[in-house]
């Protein structure tokens, strides 16, 4: 792959609208299917906006009508604002496109920054973007009475955790112990050029997740550098560390098309 070019557009008091960044995100994505432009990462901050990609249920949505901005990405709903980092890569990637392995590579390069940081993080098998793993069910706290062997959103698909106490809210997971989200990824893919991308949450007010149903997953919940560390995180602190090992991870590459399984002939 060649050199990444990093954008830093605008982050604390020049935080970018969303839409403005999403307008960007089109102007860059044609440049580089033109090839006027080397594979870019757009890096900012956005005011407080929910938004909702393609999958997003309205059952998902802000109970009170808070405004969501529908998105071509993939993926549900989820929040950006102060104090996350957020970034787009736009990037020509070989036909036909492996989604899944551009996915795995910005994981990697999330799990490495959180690791230099001094927090363990992973993978959880069929959910994508970056988790601290909890604890076993057995081993987790019971809050409210709450036995964690009866958990109803374990068995009531429609349980909606916003309307049954501060217990189930996502951003308490932590003091659940229950697997949290710190970083969500959603990405399209247009003539083989990738958009939208990746949202670490290094210190934001967690509680803006309260007010959805964050990636659609009602039995985790939500995380962040600063909460799991237990001290003070900035984006000016994540910023070097998360461009270099963007850098290394996706320049470093080896981009192959996915692989089509033709099926015998009868």
């Amino acid at each position: 792959m060649s050199e990444l070019r990093f954008v830093r557009m605008g982050f604390g008091a020049e935080r970018v609208e969303y839409q403005e960044a999403w307008d960007e995100q089109r102007r860059v994505h044609a440049a580089r299917f033109a090839d006027e432009v080397p594979d870019t990462v757009l890096l900012l901050e956005h005011p407080p906006v929910y938004t909702a990609g393609r999958r997003t249920e309205d059952s998902e949505r802000p109970l009170d009508g808070t405004p969501v901005v529908d998105v071509d990405r993939g993926g549900k709903i989820t929040w950006h604002g102060p104090g996350q980092l957020v970034g787009y890569p736009i990037q020509k990637l070989p036909r036909p496109v492996d989604v899944v392995a551009h996915v795995r590579r910005l994981e990697e390069a999330l799990i490495r920054t959180c690791a230099e940081f001094g927090l363990q993080t992973s993978r959880v098998e069929g959910r994508s973007g970056v988790w601290v793993l909890g604890d076993p069910v057995e081993r987790r706290p019971a809050f409210g009475g709450l036995s964690l062997d009866f958990d109803p959103r374990l068995a009531d698909d429609e349980f909606d955790p916003r309307m049954n106490g501060p217990e189930y809210a996502p951003s308490n997971a932590g003091q659940r112990r229950e697997d949290r989200k710190i970083a969500a990824i959603g990405i399209r893919v247009a003539k083989g050029v990738t958009m939208h991308g990746f949202a670490l949450n290094v210190n934001p007010d967690n509680k803006w997740f309260d007010r959805i149903i964050p990636c659609g997953i009602r039995d985790a919940g939500v995380a962040s550098l600063a909460n799991e560390l237990g001290r003070d995180v900035t984006i000016e602190d994540v910023l070097p560390v998360a461009e270099r090992h963007l850098r290394d991870v996706l320049e470093n590459a080896d981009l192959k098309p996915r692989v089509i399984e033709k099926t015998p002939a009868a």
